[in-house]
Order: structure tokens, then sequence, then C-alpha cells
């Protein structure tokens, strides 16, 4: 720009001392400067001032060109971060699928954060199913040069695959694909969900409601109509007040929207009424459904038809407090309404009592007619009880044949006794049952309050105690408990826990006497005899302590433990190679168990092996009398299943020819009572003559028992009876000592008697 610029064709040629000629150079020549100097310098002025307007233009232009160039930079980063911030993916693809440009937003979709993807073929980044459909839409784009689209789902490492859409179309140079790739994954789980809550709503099996904020319905769903008979279009726009029954037991629909405008929810149980008039029992709840601003904009209802479940726990209800066979109260519900009872007693002074009842041979009828007489038996002793006392009193069904009546508001002390006396008549007057006359009777034990000052459970326990005594009195009358006597029998109650104790500590065992055949000497069988080991007494004899415990249920398992040891042990000997059968004495508690047969036959099924026979009962004659019928039974089902019985104590009851002939037992028992003396009294001595002649006519074996001298042994086989056991045969022995005694008997070969 600062070079001279010339306005001629040619550039004027220069002397020799580097001036250039021209006009100016012979101006001077010809003798000093003139007019053709100044013109020089005005032109050059000029062109120098051309130049710096020339100049300043080119400075304007390159200033404005910088500002474009910033321009374009700006509009590239804004274009950039659109680019890499929008939540759209976008990706530039070749014919293969590669990648030649990608955004942020697909980076972080294809979770390639660490490292580029650039140049990787996209479909890889799907999963294995949705890449076919993948390269079928980018084939399509560059077949048509038309816009396609396709959802597929990106793989993700250690995640769900997300579900993406993509919009593709061809660049206008007709080499890359361009795509935008748009997440879809939420709005797909939250259509998913909105279909689930609509299917939901829909097939629910429970009704649903939904109001405005002004309590109208807006929807109902198909339950609700099933449920209800309204359908959808008789029940929107209208408030669900119409369901209201008017049941006296619900709670008003007034109430119910009270408590759901100040607690935002409400659930209960709610009478309402169906299109045709009928009542349901719904399991009801409602919310509110709130905006941002807490006010409430809907109500949602959902609610149950229970009214078969109500029925059935109404039902359950009455099974668990009431009897199922006469219908009355059972001990559940005796025992609340004696606490209530007391509490009233308390508070108004007055007396109760509990009066405890068990039916005299009610088991007779039972066991002899059936458990369908029994039953009917009871029903119709339930209904006299019932109808013999006041409204206000209680009569309950404990189980079996036993009742307790509750009997309140009593103002003097012996007001019970008319009552009692009407139950005792009421029980013992003859039942007609179709072709049957029956008469059973009550043994009543009664305990006053507030005299007997007890608990619930102990007032009925001294009842029952009461009760056990009038039994004992000779029944069919009542017995007022007293605290005195309850000092006894609290002690026979520790008797008990404490034989209880025994049995769970092993404390019994049996001892075995050997039975010989007083010619031969031949072992022929043991008798199985129990022993307490008491911890404080030493050895104890059944003497000692059965008869505390015959009639009582553990009376019933050590009878039991008898039976399973014994059979135990005549096992062992077999196995052994001792043949001895083992007889054990059975009570007449364990003898009426309705299950005797059938345990025993349960038991001698463990000891498959075991001989026929091996077991032998030893009845005694007293509990045969009070029973026959029952006691002849259970003889004639034993022999069925291989048990022989023995009449033990023969000669001690009052009619033995009268009954002998029907028990079908095999063996007589004299007893001791007559073999030890009779070689000295003559009364004993002919009452042991009747029975071996008595024996030998009705075909029984017979054996003596207690022969404890040698002379009496003789004189027993004198008599023709040549079975014995005794003292002076060998005493009771533990189960080893018998088999030591059994080996040292057979190699004797002599036998003193």
């Amino acid at each position: 720009m600062n070079n001279p610029v010339h306005t001629g064709s040619e550039p004027a040629p220069a002397d020799k001392d580097g001036e250039r000629t021209g006009t100016s150079a012979r101006h001077r020549r010809r003798g000093g400067a003139g007019t053709g100097g100044a013109n020089e310098t005005t032109a050059l002025l000029h062109l120098l001032s051309r130049l710096e307007v020339h100049q300043e233009e080119l400075q304007a232009q390159n200033e404005e060109l910088l500002r474009a160039y910033r321009e374009v930079e700006h509009i590239k980063e804004r274009y950039a971060d659109f680019y890499h911030c929008s939540p759209s993916g976008f990706v530039s693809l070749d014919r293969d699928g590669k990648i030649i440009q990608i955004n942020a937003t697909s980076v972080q979709l294809l979770d390639r954060a660490a490292d580029s993807p650039v140049g990787t073929r996209f479909d890889t980044f799907l999963i294995l199913a949705d890449r076919a459909a993948f390269r079928a839409m980018l084939a399509k784009v560059y077949a048509t040069g038309a816009k396609q689209h396709c959802e597929v789902r990106l793989s993700q490492a250690g995640h769900l695959p997300r579900t993406v859409q993509i919009d593709a179309m061809l660049a206008p140079d007709g080499i890359e694909c361009r795509a935008v790739i748009v997440d879809v994954t939420e709005q797909k789980s939250a259509a998913a969900r909105l279909q689930l809550d609509a299917s939901v709503f829909a097939y629910a099996s429970e009704g649903i409601m939904i109001t405005d904020a002004d309590g109208v319905l807006i929807d109902v769903n198909n339950a609700f109509s099933s449920i209800t008979g309204y359908s959808r279009a008789e029940a929107l726009g209208h408030s669900p007040c119409f369901l209201q029954s008017g049941h006296a037991e619900t709670v008003s629909y007034d109430a119910v929207w009270r408590a759901v405008a100040e607690h935002a929810h409400w659930s209960g149980e709610l009478w309402c009424r169906r299109k045709d008039g009928s009542e349901f029992v719904a399991m009801l709840g409602i919310s509110a459904v709130r905006d941002n601003a807490n006010r409430p904009v809907n109500y949602v209802a959902i609610f149950t038809d229970i009214t078969q479940l109500k029925q059935n726990q109404h039902a359950l209800e009455h099974i668990a407090h009431f009897d199922a066979l006469t219908g009355l109260p059972n001990r559940v519900l005796l025992l609340d309404r004696l606490q209530q009872a007391l509490a009233q007693s308390q508070r108004q002074q007055r007396a109760l009592a509990v009066v405890f009842l068990d039916l005299d041979g009610f088991k007779a009828v039972n066991d002899q007619h059936g458990h369908g007489v029994g039953d009917a038996l009871l029903i119709a002793c339930a209904a006299r009880m019932k109808a013999a006392l006041r409204d206000e009193d209680t009569i309950a069904r404990l189980g079996g044949d036993e009742f307790v009546a509750l009997l309140v508001d009593l103002e003097h002390h012996h007001e019970f006794e008319s009552m009692v006396s009407r139950l005792l008549h009421a029980v013992s007057s003859p039942i007609r049952l179709d072709e049957l006359t029956l008469q059973v009777t009550a043994s009543i034990g009664v305990t006053l309050y507030p005299a007997d000052p007890a608990a619930p459970d102990q007032l009925l326990r001294h009842a029952d105690q009461a009760m056990y005594q009038a039994k004992l009195a000779g029944k069919n009358r009542y017995h007022l408990f007293d605290v005195e006597h309850d000092e006894a029998l609290k002690s026979q109650f520790e008797y008990l826990q404490e034989v209880r104790l025994a049995v769970a500590e092993k404390q019994f065992q049996l001892y075995y006497q050997p039975k010989v055949n007083l010619r031969t000497g031949v072992v022929v069988g043991a008798e199985a005899l129990l022993r307490w080991q008491h911890p404080r007494r030493g050895l104890l004899e059944p003497a000692q302590f059965i008869t505390m415990i015959d009639d009582q249920r553990i009376g019933v398992e050590l009878g039991h433990w008898v039976i399973d040891t014994a059979l135990q042990q005549a096992a062992a000997w077999q196995q052994a190679g001792l043949n001895i059968p083992v007889s054990v004495n059975v009570c007449a508690h364990l003898l009426q168990q309705s299950d005797f047969v059938s345990y025993l036959a349960d038991r001698l099924a463990s000891y498959p092996r075991l001989k026929p026979n091996s077991l032998e009962l030893e009845i005694l004659e007293s509990s045969a009398v009070e029973d026959l019928f029952k006691v002849s039974e259970v003889i004639h089902a034993c022999h069925r299943i291989g048990i022989d019985c023995a009449l033990d104590d023969f000669g001690t009851g009052y009619s033995s020819l009268a009954y002998l002939r029907h028990l079908p037992v095999k063996t007589l028992k004299i007893d001791r009572s007559f073999v030890r003396t009779m070689h000295n009294d003559p009364g004993d001595l002919d009452i042991v003559k009747g029975i071996l002649g008595l024996a030998a006519v009705f075909h029984r074996q017979v054996i003596a028992e207690g022969v404890e001298t040698g002379a009496v042994a003789a004189l027993l086989q004198h008599l023709g009876c040549d079975l014995a056991q005794g003292f002076a045969i060998a005493p009771p022995m533990t189960a080893p000592l018998m088999a030591q005694w059994v080996a040292q008997r057979r190699a004797t070969t002599t036998w003193p008697y």
C-alpha cells in the first residue's frame, strides 16, 4: 500500500544518480522548480488519501469478516449445545450401519460413556431379537430415500433393556443416514401401568366407585354393577347414598363422609341395599385423592360383599360357643357368662350357684343301644333341664354326659335347692325314644358364691368335686361343696399328680410271679405284678396306691403301660427260648374303655412273632358282676384276637353260679383268702372244694393263688387243683431273676411237691 502507483503505462527511467527522468527532471535542467513539481505533490497526496481510504475500507471489511466468523463460531457452539444436550439422540450412519457422528444423548443411551462408539455398527448395541428389524429399516432408507421408523430395545449392562423409537432419513448427499433416537422406556412403562390400572379397575372382583369432590359418582367398575345390580349409567351422576339400607346395625353414610372429610380415609363394615331391595354387608374403604394444594378432587371407594363371610363367621361363632349336639352353651360361653355373673353378683350383693351334673347310667345306655340312642338321650335330657330353669339361668354341656347349670341372682343361699330338685326330677323321669323307654339319673355337685370365693375355673372344679361325692354317696342326689372336704380332695389331686410324675419318670416296674403245675413242676406262666419304686417311700405294692387311681384317667394310662411292658417281656422271653405266657390284672375302668379291644389288637400287631395266648387278662370278679354284658363282650372280643381271660379273686362275689355260665373265661383263680387257711379252716376248705366242683361243671381251668406252705400245695393236689402260685413256690421277682429261676427249675430234676 505504500508502494507508488503509476498512472501511465510505462515507468519513467531513472538517471545515473538514481533520480527518475521525466518532466520534473527536464524542468530542473531548464533552470529550477516550476508548477510541475506542485502538481506532482498534489497527485501524490491525492493518491495517499485514496490509499488511506482504501485501507480503512479493508480494515472495516476485515473486522466485518471477523465478526461474521465469530458469529458463525457462536452459532456452531450453540448448535453443538443443542445437538449434544437435546433429550433426543442424533446419530449419522453409513450404509453398513456404522456410526459416523453421534451426540452425547445417544452415547448415554448406548451405555458407552467411557469410550466413543464412532465406527461401531449401531445394531451391536441392540438386543439380539431386535437387530434384524433395525437392519431392515436401514436398508429401506437407502433403498427408498423415504423416512422410516422402528422401535427397538437397547441392551444395558446389568439393567433391563431400554426401548427407543428411531426415525431415520437419508441425507441430501445420499451417503449418510441421519437418525433421531427417542427413549420411550418410561412412556411404555407408564402406558403399561395405565393399561394395568384400567384392567384392575375393569376386572377387579371388588366394587370400585370414583366420585368428584362433591361426592357425585363419575365412574364405577363392572364389579360394582355385579354386586349392587345398578348399571354404570344408572349410578353415574348420583351420590352413593342411594345404596344406603337403613339397617339398624350399620353406621350412617353421613357419619362415614364426615370421617372421610376429617381424616381423608374411612374403612369398616356397612349394610347396603341392592337394586332388587336385598341387603348385603360391604367391607368398605374410602380414600380422598388430593391435588398439589392438598384439596380433595376425588374420592375412591372400594368395597367387597362379605355377606357370606359374615354368615360363616356367625356360624363359626355359634360352633365356638354352643354344643353341636344339644345346642346348649359350651364351656367357652359358660365361662364367659360365669365371669359376667360374678361381676353382677358383687355389684348386687346376690349369691349364685354353679351346679355340675353327671348322668348316672348313661354309659350303659350308650354301650347297649348305640351312640344314636345315646345322643338322642342327651338331647332329651338337655331340653328337660333347660325347661326346668329360669330364663336368666344357664345350662351348658361340657362334653359327654357332663352338664353345668349357672343359677344367678339368688337372694338366699338355700334358693338353689328347689332348682336342683327340679333338675334331678327332669333327668330321672323316664324318657321315651321310639320303642325304647330309658331312665337315667343325675349326680349333682353344687358350689355357692360368694361362700366359695374362688375364680371361675376353680368354681367349676369345686362343683365337679362335689358331684363326685354325690356319686360316691349313691348317685341321684346332690352334694354341696365345702372347703374342709376340698382339702382332702386336694390331697387326692396332689397324689394323682405324683402318680403322673412317676409314670413320666418311669418309677413303675413289673415283677413276675411264676405259675406252675404242682405235679410236674412245669412253669405254665407268670403273673405280672405292678411295683412303684417310690423315691421316698421305697418299693410299694399295688394295695398301697392302686385304689386311688383305678377310676382316674391316669389309671388307664398306667394300665396301658403294664400291658405294653408285659407284651414286650413275653416277646423277649420267647426270643430267648422261654415260652412264658404273662397275665396282667385289668381294672374295671380300663376294661370299660370303648377302644380297649382295638388297643389290644394294635399292641399285639406290634409283636407279629409272639405266639397266640401269650397274654392273659385277669379280671376281678367284682368288675365282671358290675357290668356283666359289657365284660362278656370284651372277653369274647379278646378270644377272637388270641387273648385268654381269667376271673381273678373268684369266690369273693355274691352270685358266682348265676353269672359264671355267661362269662367265657378260660381260668378261675381261687382267691388267696380261701387258699391260705383252707388246711385249718373247714369253711374255707369247703369253698375251695365248691369252686373246684363248679369249674369242673363249666369246664373251666382252675389255679390257686396264695400258696404259702407245702401243706397247702399238697392239699390242693389232693383236691385235684394242679395249678398254683405263691411264695411257697416262688416270690414275685424282676424279669432277669425270673429267667434265672426258670432256668434253674429246668435244670432241677426233683420237685418238692
